[in-house]
């Protein structure tokens, strides 16, 4: 049975833990607010751009070719991970590490690449082997991404598709933000730009009545080598968004569950050590009253 003093000093260690963890959601919930509001508003932009691009991509002619646009084969994929660079955030890398294992079994007839954004993923991969071509460390362990900073990722992603690299296809995975309690993994075809909306069977079946047709005033080359390496960098500023805001909304769960279970085990350990200080003081009464009666 340990002591009194033992005991003491794990209550003092819980509480210091205690502290911690409070202090990491106080600023988890302080961050997370400003990064909620940029996921909201550039969602819309995003979804937007996207669908207006997926709906100009299907009706440009059969002889338009764009290295974002043309279909590759189908043997060599590079998959564009973000994951966080510290823990204490709940399952938030472990559900996306396990997403890219997946994505790894159900190709493993493919050849997968790896694009590491975030500490925790490069590390993970990196101790079983696997070939990182690239990585991008502290763009959302400070709480905020910049414009800049994504625009450096989808580059460098632009330039290993379309230089003489062999990469057929990239995916991203990375948390969508739902909710403070709730970030869902999502697994998207980034290169090459699939057209967005509907799909073909489910072109025909729309109304005619709802599908919007454009008109070029620029070349259709013109117009989609600009706006097509700009729908990719949206894409990864949207994606590193969503992921700061799960990653916030996770760690200040997680910390709350840490604050709980402290408290929980600090007043289990202080009922435990009033019952041995109780024992110890009735013991100590029954001694004295013991050689008190045999004087």
């Amino acid at each position: 049975m340990p002591n009194l003093l033992d005991i003491r000093r794990r209550i003092k260690s819980v509480k210091n833990t205690q502290q911690i963890t409070k202090a990491m959601k106080m600023v988890s919930a302080a961050k997370l607010k400003r990064a909620q509001d940029r996921v909201v508003t550039a969602r819309p932009f995003a979804n937007k751009m996207a669908e207006v691009l997926g709906e100009l991509a299907k009706r440009t002619d059969d002889d338009f070719h764009h290295p974002l646009l043309d279909q590759r084969g189908d043997q060599r994929y590079l998959l564009v991970l973000i994951t966080a660079d510290k823990g204490l955030c709940g399952a938030f890398n472990t559900n996306l590490t396990k997403a890219a294992q997946s994505f790894v079994r159900e190709n493993s007839d493919k050849t997968v690449e790896f694009m590491a954004i975030g500490r925790k993923g490069r590390d993970f991969f990196r101790n079983r082997q696997a070939n990182i071509t690239s990585e991008f460390l502290g763009l959302t362990g400070k709480g905020r991404v910049e414009f800049s900073e994504a625009l450096e990722v989808a580059r460098t992603i632009i330039k290993e598709y379309t230089e003489d690299t062999g990469i057929d296809k990239v995916f991203v995975i990375y948390n969508e933000f739902k909710s403070v309690l709730s970030q869902r993994v999502v697994l998207e075809q980034l290169l090459p730009v699939a057209s967005a909306g509907a799909s073909e069977a489910e072109t025909e079946t729309k109304p005619q009545a709802n599908l919007v047709d454009y008109i070029y005033e620029q070349p259709p080359d013109e117009m989609f080598s600009t706006l097509l390496p700009r729908l990719v960098e949206t894409k990864i500023f949207r994606a590193l968004l969503e992921s700061v805001a799960s990653e916030h909304g996770a760690r200040m769960t997680a910390m709350d569950s840490a604050s709980k279970n402290a408290s929980e085990l600090i007043e289990s350990l202080t009922l435990n050590m009033n019952r041995i200080r109780q024992a110890a003081i009735t013991n100590e009464i029954i001694e004295v009253v013991s050689g008190a009666a045999a004087l």
